[in-house]
């Protein structure tokens, strides 16, 4: 945590710490790995990419070169082209950005292959604010063609549940029962349709 506030010097070279610091998560052979460097050999992230290795977990990267030794070792390497940068060697700048667009595709993927997308909305949205709770409403009236007030009944009768809301909706389902088949279709409102 004290790098989000300071330089915390030398920790990349240290590669038995990207392995310790695995083992202090409990990473396991049912976890993913994707190790982050622009250069393609920081020891830190070959550390844990080994240690990911020896748990039999799958271990992708994403780096802009596709010959640094994290490619060898890696499952799947994600290796965006960016050329030289206009500042020599500040990879913060294209190399970071380029990762960054490969970590938003791979986080949205995720996010839609464990149900937590539907269509095109983000339906496991927590109503902790004004601003969330209205747009907990407007999925809902999206994902159902319902009126403001049929959404806003819904998500009140369900504890502001998005996806319960939405299958309240669609299915004409009371709130337990729209739960119910939720967990029954480990909270995939799409499966849970097909299934009312």
């Amino acid at each position: 945590h004290k790098a989000i506030l300071s330089a915390v010097e030398n920790v990349e070279d240290n590669k038995a710490q990207g392995a310790m610091d695995l083992q202090n998560l409990n990473f396991s052979s049912r976890d993913v790995l994707v190790g982050l460097a622009a250069s393609g050999r920081t020891p830190y992230v070959i550390g844990a990419m080994e240690y990911a290795h020896s748990q039999n977990a799958f271990v992708a990267i994403v780096s802009c070169n596709p010959h640094g030794e994290m490619a060898q070792l890696a499952d799947v390497a994600i290796t965006p082209v960016v050329g030289p940068e206009v500042v020599t060697g500040s990879t913060r700048l294209k190399a970071g950005t380029a990762q960054k667009l490969v970590l938003n595709m791979i986080s949205t993927g995720a996010m839609i292959r464990i149900g937590k997308v539907y269509s095109n909305l983000m339906v496991d949205v927590e109503a902790t604010n004004a601003k969330l709770i209205e747009r907990q409403v407007s999925i809902v009236m999206e994902a159902t063609e319902c009126d403001r007030a049929t959404a806003q009944s819904a998500l009140e009768a369900c504890d502001r549940h998005c996806k319960t809301a939405i299958v309240m909706v669609l299915a004409d389902l009371s709130a337990a029962d729209a739960q119910a088949l939720l967990a029954k279709n480990n909270g995939y409102i799409r499966k849970a349709l097909s299934h009312s």
